[in-house]
């Protein structure tokens, strides 16, 4: 039987955390990880983020991190390492973050590969994000008319552009990886590249 291995009702400062495989990892409830290292060596089926908060922490995927649902803790001052896919980060007005923990401040992506991963709920303005050949799109919900009267190489408006009508107003930013998502929807980084310098509300 797998092993499971809880993080909850405590606060854990300064140390390093190696969640590697062979076990289920439960960080949650109320739990308080300060100026700690969490090493994610799990697939995120392995990993369940109930509540609590990550304060001053580096967080490092050891491999591609996909669909985490960060969204019921609390990220203040973190840094994020690694190869993350399809994460949700900040607070959702939903009914399993009851615990109203989820948010993002002060936060540093800029050593972390971002693909098709959102933001909600939080200021852009003190998160530090990727550069090229990461892009992020900033109130793309908002911005959704402006944006598609761009010409979009490929399927990019069609699919990602489009869907936004379908995204909660909530979510205050989106990034990807450029050569990652040219791939899927039949263009290039570079044809990518040349339409978004022309754009304002990006960071690249």
């Amino acid at each position: 039987m797998t092993p499971n291995i809880h993080y909850e009702n405590r606060e854990i400062e300064g140390e390093r955390l190696e969640l590697s495989k062979g076990s289920i990892y439960w960080l949650g409830p109320n739990v308080t990880l300060r100026r700690c290292t969490l090493v994610l060596g799990v697939a995120s089926r392995w990993l369940n983020l109930v509540s609590g908060q990550l304060i001053d922490c580096t967080i490092q995927a050891k491999s591609e991190l996909k669909n985490l649902r960060w969204t019921t803790m609390g990220l203040k001052g973190c840094r994020f390492e690694g190869r993350f896919t399809g994460n949700d980060f900040g607070f959702r007005e939903e009914h399993f973050d009851k615990w109203r923990l989820g948010g993002v401040e002060d936060c540093d992506f800029s050593g972390a590969r971002l693909d098709a991963c959102r933001f909600y709920g939080c200021d852009m303005r003190t998160v530090q994000l990727p550069r090229w050949p990461c892009f992020t799109l900033l109130d793309p919900c908002r911005r959704t008319e402006e944006l598609r009267r761009v010409e979009w190489p490929g399927r990019f408006g069609r699919v990602v552009i489009d869907d936004l009508v379908d995204q909660e107003e909530g979510m205050v930013a989106l990034a990807y990886h450029a050569p990652s998502i040219a791939d899927q929807l039949d263009t290039t980084a570079e044809e990518l590249r040349a339409v978004l310098e022309g754009l304002v509300g990006i960071v690249m």
